[in-house]
C-alpha cells in the first residue's frame, strides 16, 4: 500500500519548527552559515541542500539550492533527504504553497511489497494561507493514481480497476454502471470486448462508467476517458520481453482519469461528471483478436486490425463513443497510447492533443502554473489519410509513410471524439524511468495537476 508521509500540520502547530530556506547564488548568508556554506561547497545551485548546525549540534536550518530562478519543484526531494523533524519553509506565500504541495508529492513510497527502513518522520507546518485540505486532496490523487500504476497487473487486473472506482463512486454518492464479459456485444462496446475476450474469465473485459450530478442540467458537463489496458502483451503481435516489462502500467490513463475524477468529486466543483473508463487485459489465447480482422465499433465504423498491439485505441474509440452520448462541454481522454510520445518529447512531457486553441492555451497555461508540465502536438490533417484501408473504414495502424505515430494515434482517437464541446488528448507515460529524491522509479501522476487547475479555473 502507498502511503503520504510526512503530512502537513497547522501553522499553528509550527512552535520550533526549523527554518528551509531556498538561497540562489548571489544569496546573503550570516558568517556562520556562510562559513559552513563555503566548506562544504554550496553555492544554491539546484538539487543542493546544507544541513546547518546550531551550536546545540542541532539542525539550526536548512539551506535548499534554487539556482537563479526558484522553482517550487525543487522541494519535492526533501521529505527523501531531510533528517527526522519539524521544518517550516522560508519563502513567499505563492512558491511556498507550490512548494508545500510538491513537498507532499515527494512522499510516495510503495511498500505493498517490500519493507521500508525506519526513519523519524519528518513533518512539514503549512505555509501561512494554504489550504490545507485541498493541497491534501491533490497530492492523494496522485498519489492514487502512482499507487495503481505501480501495482503488477496479477494484483490489478480488470475487476481490481472495478473495484477501485466502486470505491470513489460509493464514497460521492456516485452512480455506476459496469458492464462484463460478453454483456459488452450486448450493450454495443465491440471493440472494447474483441480487445479484452482473450483474458481468462476472472479477468474479463469491462466498460466502467461513474455518473455525478448528472440530474443538474443547470452544470456543465465533464466527461474523463482513460484507457485501462491492465497488461499488454501486445496480443498475437507480441511483444518482445524488453517491451512487455512494464506494461503493467499500461492501464495509467485509466487511472489518471479516476484519481482526477475522484479529486473533482471530493472539491465538489461544479459541473456534472462522467468517468468512463475501458479496463481490459490484451492476451493471447485462442480467441485473441488477430491481424487482419475488421471490428466493429460502437460508432458505427469499422476497423481493419492491422496490429495487435495497437489496442488502446480500439478499446478508446468505444470509451470516447460513450461519453459522447452524454453531450459533453468537455471531455478529456488519458493514455499510454504510443512508444513514439516518449520518442518526441521523452518521459516527463506529455503530449496535448486538441483541435480547439482556447482549450490548448488554457490546459497549457495551467500546467505552466502548478509545475505540471504539457506540450501541444499538431493533429495534423495531412496524416488522416495514414489511417485509411481498402476494406473498412479506418486502420488502426497508421501507413508507415505518416511515421509520427502519437500523432496519427491522436487522429484516430479524434474520429471517435464527442461531437459536443471541445476535447483533448494526453498521450502520458505515467512513469518516472530513473529513481531521484521524491522521483522513485515508478508510477507517475501527468497531467492530473494540470487539468484539475483548469477545471477549477474554467468552472469553479
Amino acid at each position: 500500500m502507498s502511503v503520504l508521509h510526512p503530512q502537513l500540520v497547522a501553522a499553528e502547530q509550527g512552535q520550533g519548527a526549523i527554518p528551509i530556506r531556498f538561497v540562489g547564488p548571489d544569496a546573503a548568508l550570516d558568517g556562520v552559515a556562510r562559513r559552513w556554506a563555503d566548506h562544504h561547497g554550496f553555492a544554491g545551485k539546484p538539487g543542493q541542500l546544507l544541513v546547518v548546525p546550531g551550536p546545540d549540534g542541532g539542525v539550526d536550518h536548512v539551506l535548499v539550492g534554487a539556482g537563479p530562478v526558484f522553482d517550487p519543484l525543487s522541494a519535492r526531494g526533501l521529505s527523501a533527504r531531510l533528517p527526522g523533524g519539524l521544518y517550516r519553509l522560508d519563502a513567499a506565500p505563492e512558491p511556498a504553497g507550490r512548494a508545500a504541495l510538491a513537498f507532499l508529492l515527494g512522499t510516495y513510497v510503495f511498500d505493498r511489497y517490500k519493507a521500508r527502513p525506519d526513519k523519524a518522520p519528518v513533518r512539514l507546518v503549512a505555509p501561512e494561507g494554504l489550504d490545507l485540505a485541498e493541497t491534501s486532496r491533490i497530492a492523494a490523487a496522485c498519489a492514487l493514481a502512482r499507487e495503481m500504476v505501480d501495482t503488477p497487473a496479477a494484483d490489478l487486473g480488470p475487476l481490481q480497476i472495478e473495484t477501485i472506482a466502486r470505491e470513489i463512486a460509493e464514497s460521492a454518492g456516485a452512480a455506476l454502471t459496469v458492464t462484463t464479459g460478453d454483456a459488452l456485444l450486448e450493450e454495443n462496446y465491440p471493440a472494447v470486448h474483441a480487445v479484452g475476450r482473450a483474458a481468462a474469465p476472472h479477468r474479463a473485459p469491462r466498460l466502467i462508467e461513474i455518473g455525478w450530478k448528472l440530474d443538474r442540467a443547470d452544470l456543465p458537463l465533464v466527461a474523463l476517458v482513460g484507457k485501462g489496458v491492465v497488461f499488454d502483451t501486445g496480443g498475437l503481435d507480441l511483444k518482445p520481453a524488453a517491451g512487455m516489462r512494464n506494461m503493467k502500467k499500461d492501464m495509467g490513463g485509466a487511472a489518471h482519469a479516476l484519481a482526477l475524477g475522484r479529486l473533482i468529486m471530493q472539491a465538489d466543483l461544479p459541473v456534472r461528471l462522467v468517468v468512463i473508463v475501458a479496463a481490459v487485459e490484451n492476451a493471447v489465447s485462442g480467441d485473441a483478436f488477430r491481424p487482419g480482422d475488421i471490428l466493429s465499433t460502437r460508432r458505427g465504423l469499422t476497423v481493419e486490425v492491422g496490429n495487435t498491439d495497437a489496442e488502446g485505441r480500439l478499446v478508446l474509440a468505444d470509451a470516447l463513443t460513450r461519453a459522447g452520448e452524454h453531450q459533453p462541454d468537455l471531455t478529456l481522454d488519458f493514455a499510454t497510447l504510443t512508444g513514439a510520445a516518449r520518442i518526441a518529447l521523452g518521459p516527463e512531457l506529455p503530449p496535448l492533443y486538441t483541435d480547439d486553441d482556447a482549450l490548448a492555451e488554457g490546459l497549457l497555461e495551467a500546467g505552466r502554473a502548478v509545475g505540471d508540465p504539457l506540450w501541444r502536438m499538431p493533429l495534423w490533417p495531412g496524416y488522416r489519410s495514414a489511417l485509411e484501408a481498402e476494406i473498412a473504414d479506418l486502420r488502426n495502424d497508421p501507413a508507415g509513410w505518416a511515421q509520427a505515430g502519437s500523432v496519427t494515434a491522436a487522429l484516430f482517437l479524434q474520429r471517435f471524439a464527442p461531437e459536443t464541446g471541445v476535447w483533448a488528448h494526453m498521450d502520458i507515460f505515467a512513469w518516472n524511468p530513473r529513481a531521484r529524491p521524491g522521483w522513485p522509479e515508478g508510477g507517475e501522476a501527468q497531467a492530473i495537476r494540470a487539468c484539475y487547475h483548469h477545471l477549477r479555473t474554467r468552472f469553479g
